[in-house]
């Protein structure tokens, strides 16, 4: 199989490659790159797989953007969509109002809670999701008399959005440089990543307990009564799908504890199922105050996300609410019936053919074929990941965990290899690869996945040999 060719006057003026470079702004694009090379077109997708313009098939090995949870069709979602476009096909919550996909889906969501949960809120993104969690945050500690308490802490390499305030909360240099970002009031502690950020000699659970002490002592810095919240992936998915080190959450909770300082588990990539548990938080031990989630919710047939609050979150922006007249915040499209409706039955799916467990199960098989095809790869520093996500991350010396210099792009190089071999890969900050594929994906599936990404990497060491460089 070849790469897609790009876009060049051979296609036509009028050809969609053309099109597309003529007229579209793409997201988390070089834009003047984009202008030669072109896009790769997809038009149709079927399980796993999507094929684009040319008829050239692929499996999606991180389920589009780590969300396409039953694949690329599934004709009870389109079902659902149909029947509520007919019945109502937009009313809003504001004011009251309300409607019962929503009400039904508000209720599957708190009863599927990994903790106890009051309420739910909707939006449409991840991004928004997060956006209104923190703008929850600001609006309690105003209600409970605290106004001093805002300040918010995440992780360097978290990702959390890209709205200007989820943007901040983002740890990654890519979507702060040019935009002004991040805004006042946002930290950012280390990254959990034992593979890099542990000291010699230091095991995981010593390299937590640090972690946990200079999270404690960040706060005391700043003044604990100025801290407002901790926000956190259970597996931080686009900085590089890390997983924490064993003890991290106990240890960071307790800091957490000691200054009342909430908890916002963003569960946008880790939730229903990913992690090998219905909830991420529950794989990592996770008791949040706040919980984020969106993308698996509906599948991505729609967009939808959801913010769920604990009740003494609530109870605050209640007081609030009713101080005021109102609380001030929402979304045209919050708890849209049609997406309403598809998250619905999406998770109506997830119970009937039991995803969570085939997950598990898919997932492990899956990280122990990442590991004995490449953990010894020369070209492979790291093979991470829990249930049905991981990474691979490419290095230039094993010995030292020392990555390429950035200039090589290595990890872009293997993407497109790796569309040469019939995958869409997904290229991570520090030359690491994602997998995130469908919950739907099969064990043969998964072997298929596994062996065409390894002829990839060699693909790439060989390409290395022949330009002359050295990996040690």
């Amino acid at each position: 199989m070849t790469p897609p060719p790009p876009a060049s006057p051979a296609h036509g003026a009028n050809s969609p490659a053309a099109r597309d470079i003529a007229h579209v702004l793409h997201p988390y694009t070089d834009q003047k790159a984009h202008r030669e090379k072109g896009p790769l077109i997809i038009t149709g997708g079927k399980g796993v797989r999507v094929t684009d313009e040319a008829g050239r098939e692929y499996i999606e090995t991180v389920a589009g953007l780590w969300c396409a949870s039953l694949g690329f069709e599934n004709e009870r979602l389109v079902q659902a969509a149909t029947e509520q476009m007919r019945k109502l096909p937009f009313y809003h919550a504001f004011t009251g109002r309300s409607h019962m996909p929503m009400i039904e889906l508000a209720e599957m969501l708190i009863e599927r809670a990994p903790v106890p949960m009051s309420k739910v809120f909707f939006a449409n993104s991840g991004s928004e999701a997060n956006d209104s969690a923190l703008k929850m945050i600001w609006y309690v500690n105003n209600a409970l008399g605290r106004p001093q308490k805002k300040k918010v802490i995440a992780r360097k390499k978290g990702y959390h959005g890209v709205t200007i305030a989820s943007a901040s909360l983002t740890g990654l240099p890519a979507n702060h440089k040019l935009f002004d970002l991040p805004i006042a009031g946002i930290l950012h502690t280390e990254t959990p990543h034992y593979y890099h950020e542990g000291r010699p000699g230091e095991s995981e659970e010593d390299f937590a307990t640090r972690l946990a002490e200079e999270l404690d002592a960040m706060i005391v810095a700043e003044g604990p009564e100025t801290v407002a919240a901790f926000f956190a992936e259970p597996v931080m998915g686009a900085g590089g799908v890390i997983v924490p080190p064993a003890t991290y959450f106990e240890k960071i909770q307790a800091v957490l504890r000691k200054h009342d300082v909430l908890l916002v588990a963003d569960e946008v990539i880790c939730g229903f199922g990913r992690t090998g548990n219905y909830w991420g938080s529950q794989t990592m031990g996770m008791q949040p105050d706040i919980l984020t989630c969106a993308k698996a919710l509906s599948s991505s047939f729609l967009p939808i996300s959801a913010v769920m609050v604990n009740d003494r979150v609530f109870e605050a922006l209640a007081e609030g609410s009713h101080q005021i007249g109102t609380w001030g915040h929402g979304f045209t499209y919050s708890g849209h019936p049609v997406s309403a409706a598809v998250a619905v039955e999406t998770l109506k799916i997830y119970d009937e053919q039991n995803l969570v467990a085939h997950a598990a199960e898919v997932g492990a098989l899956m990280q122990r074929r990442l590991r004995e095809r490449l953990t010894d790869h020369p070209l492979v520093g790291e093979v991470r990941g829990v249930g049905l996500v991981a990474a691979v991350e490419l290095v230039e010396d094993k010995a030292a965990r020392r990555n390429f210099d950035a200039s090589r792009k290595m990890a872009a190089r293997l993407v497109a290899l790796g569309e040469e071999h019939g995958l869409i890969l997904r290229a991570l900050p520090g030359d690491s690869i994602a997998f995130s594929p469908p919950l739907v994906i099969s064990p043969a599936e998964v072997e298929e996945m596994v062996e065409k990404f390894g002829r990839a990497v060699d693909d790439l060491s060989a390409q290395i040999r022949r330009e002359g460089l050295t990996v040690v």
